[in-house]
């Protein structure tokens, strides 16, 4: 995940989710700082940002992780869905699952082409803070599905 969360509202939220999948698994969240955008660049300007940016995601992929990278064009899951290939990656794969989301430039193809699986979860674009929240909210439904808990509280 690029930059730090500075919105008050989006840390709370992150926090919420963050404690109540500590019931659940080890989640460790790690920021990549991003670089440094002007207002005005090149395509190639750009796409070194990018690529900068992608080396610095490379250098924190933990060995031997599954990794689900958040793409645009990725397979669209139901929430159940999502919940049983999560169950099924670590009973049949790997406990350790990676999340990658890229930033404002999006990914490099050499990021896009090490996920094992390529998700969307809208052909919208959202801003990268509120898609984290957005993915720990939809991991913790996930081991809510999978463990037959109510998960409106």
């Amino acid at each position: 995940m690029f930059g730090k969360v500075k919105e008050k509202y989006f840390k709370d939220a992150i926090q919420e989710y963050s404690k109540r999948l500590s019931k659940y698994c080890k989640l460790d969240i790690i920021e990549v700082e991003d670089e440094k955008l002007m207002n005005s660049m090149s395509e190639s300007e750009k796409e070194l940002i990018k690529r900068a940016e992608c080396e610095k995601i490379k250098r924190k992929i933990p060995k031997e992780s599954y990794i689900f990278v958040l793409d645009l064009r990725g397979k669209q899951f139901s929430s159940e869905e999502f919940a049983y290939k999560i169950n099924n990656i670590t009973i049949n794969e790997n406990s350790n699952i990676t999340f990658i989301i890229g930033g404002s430039l999006g990914l490099t193809k050499e990021i896009l082409s090490m996920g094992n699986t390529n998700i969307s979860f809208s052909k919208m674009t959202f801003p990268h803070q509120l898609m984290r929240v957005f993915l720990l909210e939809q991991i913790f439904r996930s081991f809510k599905i999978l463990k037959n808990e109510k998960y409106h509280w």
